[in-house]
């Protein structure tokens, strides 16, 4: 049973895999950025980021050496962003270890930042041709159907299991194709949800489906849904010498989006950023000028202006947003309830010196810090990293600017 999986499997392969642009090559550094790059995301998305990537970072080294904000602004809009902030780093280890070329050995691709088991398999395997298994979501979900494996694939020891089992079914010298034959079934045949069997090339033998039981399986345990958490969004318009510009600031060094580029916006009640809606409209407004007050951006509001959300693996953000509009003079005694939020800002990203990684230096004890901030065009979107949902709001503000201007 297994021999005839891998010789069909191959056959298969053959005249059905898709011509993807990482297919082209056995570069191992094109390998791996597609790798990377495709971990939960779609195939479909990810060619046009792959080819804008490689363009900009040709060689290992080019991405070693480039600023990190670079790397950040070529990935927007993939997500998952410590995913370029690794591969940058682990770029950077291979210039000093290996001399600028991707290593061939187990060890020591896998002590590269950010590899696992998965992209190390594909790696060797691919690029080099190594007997080495890469199982991924897809390949699990084909082996636990083919050979009705019921254990729970969210284990490590499944894991383990699995790839034991992927390594004996490597066929001499055939890793390469075999790798990514298997990959590509996941992907186009046996899918999650509607497998197609009947144009399945190893169909004959698929224990899954000859006991009724393809749709059940793989056996996985429900992860946890993402918390939500409701926040107040400024969008703040310039006027004066920042006519025309809005108020951005950079999130902190450590954290979630690290460094990114963002909206000022806090948590919607004040200390419990996971609760609900929070504040009306009118002391929501307040609560977001005080903050942007302390933050030396004294500003007026306007009134509410859009709602958005986004969904990161463990948070999902709905964000209200409020416009406002740059103005002069300050209440001081609005500082304290702007620090408080500040603080309940950082505890709840993780990204100050209160949250699960160690943020920027706050100074004297009790101190915030204050956030690096600019004013910025649409031109000057191009230059800086944004998360989706801030592009999506910042763009949509800008057309808006613009259609009015016709």
């Amino acid at each position: 049973m297994e021999q005839y999986f891998s010789e069909k499997l191959l056959e298969w392969y053959e005249t059905a895999k898709r011509d993807l642009p990482w297919r082209r090559h056995r570069d191992p550094y094109y390998i791996w950025v597609s790798e990377i790059m495709l971990q939960q995301t779609r195939v479909d998305t990810v060619i046009p980021y792959f080819h804008r990537f490689i363009e900009r970072f040709p060689t290992i080294t080019d991405l070693a050496l480039a600023p990190e904000e670079d790397v950040l602004k070529c990935w927007e809009g993939l997500g998952y962003y410590s995913r370029a902030r690794n591969l940058q780093a682990a770029a950077q280890q291979v210039v000093e270890r290996h001399g600028g070329r991707v290593p061939s050995d187990k060890a020591s691709v896998s002590a590269l930042k950010g590899v696992g088991p998965y992209t190390a398999g594909a790696i060797l395997s691919i690029a080099f041709g190594q007997p080495e298994p890469a199982v991924d979501g897809n390949v699990m979900r084909v082996l636990s159907r083919y050979f009705l494996l019921e254990d729970d694939i969210m284990k490590p020891a499944t894991r383990v299991r699995m790839e034991t089992l992927a390594a004996r079914l490597i066929p001499e010298g055939g890793a390469t194709d075999f790798n990514q034959a298997l990959m590509e079934l996941g992907a186009l045949v046996c899918t999650p949800k509607s497998p197609s069997c009947m144009t399945c090339p190893v169909m004959e033998h698929c224990q899954g489906r000859l006991a009724g039981v393809e749709t059940q399986l793989p056996v996985k345990t429900k992860a946890k849904k993402p918390r939500p958490e409701f926040r107040l969004t400024a969008l703040v318009e310039g006027s004066g010498a920042e006519e025309g510009r809005v108020l951005v600031r950079q999130r902190a060094a450590t954290g979630l989006l690290a460094r990114m580029w963002e909206l000022p916006h806090v948590p919607a009640v004040e200390g419990q950023p996971g609760e609900g809606g929070g504040l009306p409209e009118g002391p929501a407004m307040d609560r977001l000028a005080a903050v942007l007050a302390a933050e030396g951006t004294p500003a007026r509001p306007l009134g509410p202006y859009m709602e958005a959300e986004h969904t990161f693996s463990h948070i999902h953000w709905n964000l209200r947003v409020f416009r406002f509009q740059q103005a002069e003079g300050c209440d001081a005694s609005m500082g304290l309830m702007a620090a408080e939020a500040s603080a309940a800002y950082e505890a709840a990203d993780g990204s100050g010196a209160g949250g699960s990684d160690a943020g920027a230096d706050a100074g004297e004890a009790g101190a915030v810090p204050q956030p690096v901030t600019r004013w910025i065009t649409r031109e000057d979107m191009a230059e800086l990293a944004f998360p989706n949902v801030f592009l999506r709001i910042l763009n949509q503000y800008f057309d808006e600017k613009e259609e009015e201007e016709f």
